[in-house]
């Protein structure tokens, strides 16, 4: 079912930061949500290492620093500035990594749903 989402400016500066910590280091938010679409600011600090292996598809696009991308497979994928990937819901187990921090953009929502 389409949504309509009416044209919208996004001022991050006005959307607080959620703090969501790693096995080591710790990830900020900010989040804006909108029915079936999920749109987010993503920084990591230095040392960051996700706490677990993440389903979930993403659109995700690295605009400060570089951090790796780790596929449960073993498979390791350096982004940095300018470099995105895309991923569809339970295609890959990933986790972020990132040894000097990175900021970035990262949408998601039903629209990466796998089909049955």
């Amino acid at each position: 079912m389409a949504v309509s989402i009416p044209f919208q400016t996004i001022q991050w500066d006005n959307i607080p930061k959620e703090e969501h910590p790693g096995i080591s280091g710790t990830s900020f938010w900010q989040v804006l949500q909108l029915p079936g679409l999920r749109i987010r600011l993503v920084e990591y600090s230095a040392g960051y290492l996700a706490d677990h292996w993440c389903q979930k598809g993403h659109i995700v696009h690295c605009l400060e620093g570089e951090f790796e991308s780790e596929l449960e497979t073993g498979e390791i994928f350096t982004l940095t500035v300018g470099m995105s990937y895309v991923v569809s819901d339970g295609a890959s187990s990933h986790r972020s990594i990132s040894k000097n921090g990175v900021k970035l953009l990262i949408v998601d929502g039903d629209f990466l749903a796998r089909n049955s």
